[in-house]
């Protein structure tokens, strides 16, 4: 008897049935062997969404409620990102995932190097 083959996660055994001892031919038939046929999972299905879940969907109101009105008024933001550049300007418009700025020149800025930002009239609140 062999063994049974295992491929992916699951193994198949074939149990088929011993044939009774004719002769066929004036010949002893041969025993049939148990054969195992692998079977393969079923292939995972994953679930992606489009874009990935925002972690603070409730301030996300929020924040597009205070860059539309920053850039109706036109003020003067000050940009402090992760690498602890700084940039100043007005913001022209913004969408999911980025900033675009306009100061000296014109920048678009990733939200996600934004480490924070405050008015240019203001002091900045954090101290680097």
């Amino acid at each position: 008897m062999l063994p049974p083959i295992t491929i992916g996660a699951s193994t198949a055994v074939l149990d088929l049935p011993l044939p009774a001892t004719e002769t066929v031919n004036g010949a002893q038939p041969k025993p049939r062997v148990r054969r195992t046929r692998p079977t393969l999972a079923a292939p995972a299905i994953n679930h992606h969404a489009a874009m990935p879940l925002d972690e603070h969907g409730s301030n996300r109101q929020a924040e597009l409620f205070y860059l539309q009105k920053q850039i109706q008024l036109q003020t003067q933001m000050v940009f402090i990102l992760e690498d602890k550049s700084r940039i100043q300007g007005v913001i022209e418009w913004y969408d999911r995932n980025s900033i675009k700025v306009r100061g000296k020149s014109r920048v678009l800025i990733y939200k996600s190097s934004i480490k924070y930002l405050y008015k240019a009239g203001e002091q900045g609140s954090h101290s680097d």
